[in-house]
């Protein structure tokens, strides 16, 4: 049996988790989408967790990045302030590891699906929201996600089989969403 997902028209699954990752469309997209998927899966009444990105459209993002958590709405600020002349991305572990946390205790307490942000490079490097993916995974809970091209390769290596990429287009369709098995 394999954890793997077809795109059409279900998902083979193993025991009861599933991986998908959301391409094919800016980040700020993806996040919506992510939200909006939460949203529909949470009025059929499934316990949906995790957390989305919240950025600010300033003139750099990165300056103001928040995770908003799917179970309580509480913000987690994943950005610190790196003085005036920085260059680089801000990015604050402290906060990133806080979300974590609270994707991990969510799912201990009982969830239907995980949405979480992305794998990216933190994830890639074992930090990250890894450990949520970790708990989920572990749970049984299917995941929903997204991933950027530039991380195709390290996604592969930690999914390997056990995701499929599915496009932003195809996941807005709510027929797609009516195919995914879940657990009410």
């Amino acid at each position: 049996m394999s954890l793997v997902p077809s795109l059409d028209p279900s998902f083979a699954e193993i025991d009861t988790c599933q991986i998908v990752a959301l391409q094919g469309a800016p980040s700020a997209v993806i996040q919506t989408l992510l939200a909006d998927i939460a949203a529909r899966l949470t009025k059929r009444g499934l316990r949906v967790v995790g957390v989305v990105e919240n950025s600010n459209d300033g003139p750099n993002p990165c300056k103001s990045m928040g995770l908003r958590s799917l179970h309580d709405d509480r913000v987690f600020s994943i950005s610190q302030n790196l003085g005036p002349g920085s260059q680089a991305c801000n990015l604050h572990p402290e906060g990133l590891a806080l979300a974590c946390a609270a994707v991990q205790d969510s799912i201990a307490h009982g969830a239907d699906v995980a949405i979480l942000s992305k794998f990216g490079k933190q994830e890639a490097i074992g930090g990250g929201l890894i450990d949520a993916f970790g708990a989920a995974i572990a749970a049984g809970v299917p995941i929903i996600t997204s991933v950027s091209p530039a991380m195709m390769n390290e996604w592969r290596q930690f999914a390997g089989e056990f995701a499929e990429c599915v496009t932003a287009d195809k996941a807005q369709q709510d027929s797609w969403l009516e195919r995914w098995p879940h657990h009410a």
